[in-house]
């Protein structure tokens, strides 16, 4: 008796144990191929949940479902317009056919690298075909440089017109990667430029243009300042030179009637007698005429002195 029961706990617990190794576990960001002796067996699980497999003959080989990514080395790459650049990229992408994936670059190492043969060279491909300011902009939408450099008359310095774009550019890398991935059964997902910048050499000689473009602007606006204090400064001497014309006529005026005024005062005062009129006359042309140090050789019956001769001793 006892030697059955230990027969039945030997089996169950084989049992348990083959159980266990024929179970295995999907989740949701999990796809598994499942090979015996190398070889594929069945279709791909893709749905998560519990399944089972012909334990010790068979493997569940396990693959992600959800987005990965890869990340480009940054190169140097001259464009069609000889400016070298340096340029970093990325892509996302996704394992779309697990027994493709698995017959072919197998594991995830061996995948980054295909995306590097493939990628990079069409990235290159396409920089290298345009001129850099179509991996830089997407549209010909104003810059702020431009409108600060306008001229007078209100029109825009000319610039190059795009053609393609970033965008465009990057959904033709994308278009003509695609189809060198799929024997690998890997789906590209999406690519984009991370950055563009110069090479050392030739970005000193774009700050310098930078620095002369925003001296040229900061220039056009000191100019237009000074045009802009010179018109205020004539029209400010206008207004004064008229407020001095009015004041200096209003000065004029007043001063002429007041002359008039008295002129016809002394007027009515030396007609009276016109005897102290004379003497009154003659009075102040001695004052400015004579002087300490005035000298005078006059005859006898000069007439400028006859005052004197009147006097009484």
């Amino acid at each position: 008796m006892m030697k059955f029961k230990g027969v039945v706990v030997g089996v169950v617990a084989l049992a348990a144990v083959v159980l266990f190794a024929s179970a295995y576990i999907v989740d949701e960001t999990e796809q598994v191929v499942v090979t015996q002796f190398g070889k594929v067996v069945g279709k791909p699980v893709t749905e998560p949940g519990l399944n089972f497999k012909i334990p010790f003959a068979q493997t569940a080989t396990y693959f992600p479902k959800n987005l990965q990514e890869w990340d480009g080395d940054p190169g140097q790459v001259p464009t069609k317009d000889k400016t070298f650049i340096w340029v970093d990229t990325f892509a996302r992408w996704k394992i779309v056919d697990p027994v493709k994936y698995f017959q072919t670059v197998n594991n995830m190492v061996s995948a980054l690298g295909r995306l590097d043969d493939i990628i990079d060279p069409a990235m290159r491909n396409f920089l290298t075909s345009y001129r850099l300011i179509e991996s830089v902009r997407n549209s010909d939408r104003p810059m702020d440089t431009y409108d600060a450099l306008s001229g007078a008359d209100g029109e825009k310095h000319s610039q190059y017109k795009i053609k393609v774009g970033r965008s465009e550019i990057t959904r033709r890398i994308l278009e003509q990667a695609q189809p060198k991935l799929e024997p690998f059964g890997i789906e590209l997902v999406d690519v984009k430029i991370k950055r563009i910048n110069y090479v050392e050499k030739v970005r000193k000689a774009v700050y310098g243009r930078m620095i002369a473009e925003r001296r040229q602007i900061a220039e056009k606006f000191r100019s237009e300042g000074r045009g802009e204090a010179s018109n205020i400064r004539g029209d400010k001497e206008k207004e004064l030179q008229l407020i001095r014309s009015e004041a200096y006529k209003s000065a004029q005026e007043i001063k002429g009637t007041a002359d008039a005024e008295a002129t016809e005062i002394y007027a009515s005062g030396y007609g009276v007698d016109p005897e102290f009129y004379s003497f009154v006359r003659t009075l102040d042309v001695y004052k400015k005429a004579l002087d300490k140090s005035s000298t005078l050789v006059l005859s006898t019956d000069s007439e400028f002195m006859k005052y004197f001769k009147s006097i009484k001793k």
